[in-house]
């Protein structure tokens, strides 16, 4: 990944003249190349890195893992589009190892995940098995740390 994607990703809040600091680059260079990043679809949007941890909503997140029959026709893109399609997933992704797909769902509770899989995910044709996994905390995501452990109170130190 080059150096102004890299920027983008740990930051998309910075302005094209700071990067442009940053890159030793001219300004007009940045906007181009983001606009050509933005027009080939190399870059699908801009998020901010929220902290679920410290909303009140109440919302319940879990990675569910699924096995599948790939289609002889499509493999496993018509599967992933499937899951995709629902409200509830929020991520869909293709993996290697002992389950072919990795979805991460949200729901207002544990029991809102638990029927999303027993009624919609695990009776679509071609699904074998899945594997609920509710994520209970988050300590970083998309390389940005969502705990201070220098901020302990407790007296331990934390070993690098």
């Amino acid at each position: 990944m080059d150096k102004l994607l890299q920027l983008l990703s740990t930051n998309s809040g910075f302005t094209t003249g700071e990067i442009a600091t940053m890159l030793g680059e001219p300004e007009d260079y940045i906007k181009a190349q983001i606009k050509e990043y933005e027009n080939k679809g190399i870059i699908k949007g801009y998020q901010a890195v929220v902290n679920r941890d410290e909303l009140d909503d109440g919302d319940v997140e879990a990675l569910i893992e699924l096995k599948v029959t790939p289609k002889k026709e499509t493999g496993f893109d018509e599967m992933a589009e499937r899951c995709m399609s629902f409200e509830e997933v929020e991520s869909v992704y293709l993996m290697a190892g002992a389950y072919d797909f990795a979805l991460i769902v949200r729901g207002e509770t544990m029991q809102d995940i638990a029927m999303f899989v027993a009624k919609k995910l695990s009776t679509i044709d071609g699904v074998l098995s899945t594997a609920t996994h509710f994520i209970m905390r988050r300590y970083k995501d998309r390389g940005m740390n969502l705990i201070d452990f220098g901020d302990r109170t407790d007296g331990r130190n934390l070993i690098l």
